[in-house]
């Protein structure tokens, strides 16, 4: 199946002050394919955030691509200029609902003056009438009431905040909806709310493809087809919710998943356990495995680069999956 986006080996760091950089995105190779729903899930800091920069093709200073491709529909995004993104790429073919999206509602304007501006940057010719009612309608059609179009945000819960800006997002009907952590500040009935709209925008056809950014795995049990687990910059592994949720191969996702407390069926009866240690420092990584000094499986080939290895169809980075000799497994596990 052809992707959406594809990205190969990107890096993707920020500069500091001093001139050092942050490796935020440091390897990573990703498809976003028609019809699914793509979570990618990890710790705090481990570059969830600053991958969905790149993926919206919204990178700036201090933020910058140090190697890599990124292709959208087959094209090489490097190619294409700020005006060309901005116009043809932006908001047609990749869309996002940013972290912290309530807040990224202007407070000054009510919600109609803000749903003319992004239609009418797309569509000049449009009328601001003809903004006004095909926002109404995309609203009637997602089961929100069009009054919201004639209120200003402060007069919106947390819950309708962040499903207008999902709204807004979505006016020019993007092929690829990239939405960072929607359900963060939200109680749980607003959380089912936002994660049903979502879903509808899916099964409506109004998006192709959904990217879930989140920390909070019990989420993705109800949302992803897939789901990547990152930390420290990479991708340590990829594969359906099933396999990632009720049969974890990397020892960071089974710490990861074993940190979190949850009553589905099949999981609220594993005990929960913290992970030890701490994430790297990110400005110098260790070499080898980055996740070895937390892990309890660590053995004498950790030091070194992990494969990528396929494990029935899934991708996972680590030493353990390959074929090593019987000793040097029995001591890891004895660890």
């Amino acid at each position: 199946m052809d992707a959406l986006v594809s990205v190969r080996n990107l890096k993707a760091y920020y500069k500091t002050p001093d001139n050092q950089d942050v490796r935020a995105v440091d390897g990573v190779s990703l498809d976003i394919l028609p019809g699914e729903a793509l979570g990618i899930a990890g710790e705090s800091g481990c570059g969830k955030s600053t991958l969905s920069y790149v993926l919206s093709l919204f990178v700036q200073k201090p933020l910058y691509i140090k190697e890599g491709e990124v292709f959208v529909e087959g094209r090489d995004m490097a190619s294409f200029d700020e005006k060309t993104l901005q116009r043809e790429v932006r908001g047609k073919v990749i869309s996002v609902v940013p972290q912290g999206a309530m807040n990224s509602l202007n407070p000054t304007r009510k919600i109609r003056h803000m749903v003319i501006d992004v239609l009418r940057e797309h569509y000049p010719e449009m009328s601001p009438r003809e903004a006004v009612e095909r926002g109404r309608e995309r609203l009637e059609f997602l089961g929100l009431p069009p009054r919201v179009l004639d209120v200003y945000p402060h007069q919106l819960s947390g819950g309708m905040k962040q499903r207008v800006v999902t709204v807004i997002s979505t006016l020019l009907n993007p092929k690829v909806l990239i939405v960072d952590e929607p359900t963060s500040a939200l109680d749980v009935t607003s959380q089912k709310i936002v994660i049903k709209l979502l879903l509808d925008l899916l099964r409506k056809k109004i998006i192709q493809s959904i990217v879930f950014i989140t920390h909070e795995l019990p989420l993705l049990r109800h949302v992803a087809d897939r789901i990547a687990i990152m930390y420290a910059g990479k991708i340590v592994e990829l594969g359906t919710m099933q396999e990632i949720i009720f049969d974890p191969k990397h020892p960071y996702t089974q710490a990861l998943i074993g940190s979190v407390l949850t009553p589905e069926p099949g999981m609220k009866d594993r005990k929960v356990t913290g992970i030890p240690g701490r994430p790297p420092d990110m400005k110098m990584p260790p070499a080898g495995c980055r996740f070895q000094e937390r892990c309890p499986q660590r053995f004498g080939r950790c030091g070194e680069e992990p494969p990528r290895v396929n494990v029935g169809g899934r991708e996972v980075l680590c030493w353990l999956l390959q074929n090593e000799p019987a000793s040097e497994l029995a001591d890891a596990s004895a660890r």
